[in-house]
């Protein structure tokens, strides 16, 4: 695994194999959260990266009772269905709070959402898709990157409607975690650490994240 910290503090690690070197730096993370605060906090993304994630993560000796977990983003789709990021968190062991996308006021549904998220997030964890998005954040969509609410229920993207935490709820978190992999990913994670400001990834604070991609995504191959 290589690393480097040259993009503004951002710890980039290209690893053969990115998701089992991120779940142990995210089982450090969490252990460290209790033994300072008694919990751990953690937001998780939706995404391919994600299911591998916690499989590594189930490999380690955590106090998962302790653990509390809110989803960073979310399809408006029913319970049950295979598109919801929540049913990617079923085999955890730990205090899940689902995102309300069933409630007929979706608005309302996210405010209330909010006012539970805790104070500031231990770990946030973030997926990047091809065109530059993050936590559902869609390209464009100025409502979403400038609102002062810390959840948004927003319009259709990639063919589903979604709630996501906003701009200052992950960046405000005690760090953030992203998983990517794939050559697809490679062009977007070089045009953000070359402030790109045009891709929804810009967003977020560089300072504070900890990226682990693949071979294939590796900005250096650009």
């Amino acid at each position: 695994m290589s690393s480097d910290r040259g993009h503004r503090d951002l710890e980039l690690h290209v690893a053969e194999h990115p998701a089992v070197d991120a779940a142990a730096w995210l089982a450090d993370r969490l252990r460290e959260a209790v033994v300072e605060r008694g919990t751990a906090t953690l937001a998780v993304s939706g995404g391919s990266t994600a299911p591998p994630l916690f499989r590594a993560l189930l490999l380690h000796d955590l106090p998962w009772d302790r653990i509390e977990v809110w989803q960073v983003d979310e399809r408006v789709v029913p319970d049950g269905h295979p598109e919801r990021n929540a049913e990617q968190l079923v085999d955890l062991p730990v205090t899940v709070h689902r995102m309300p996308v069933t409630d007929a006021d979706l608005g309302a549904a996210a405010d209330r959402y909010a006012a539970a998220l805790p104070e500031r997030f231990d770990v946030v964890h973030l997926g990047l898709g091809d065109d530059g998005h993050a936590a559902s954040w869609p390209p464009g969509d100025e409502a979403v990157v400038t609102s002062r609410r810390a959840v948004e229920a927003i319009g259709e993207f990639n063919g589903f409607r979604r709630m996501t935490l906003t701009p200052g709820v992950v960046n405000s978190g005690r760090s953030r975690l992203m998983l990517t992999a794939g050559a697809s990913k490679a062009e977007v994670m070089a045009r953000w650490l070359s402030d790109d400001h045009s891709i929804p990834v810009s967003h977020v604070r560089r300072a504070g994240t900890v990226a682990f991609v693949d071979h294939g995504a590796s900005p250096w191959r650009v």
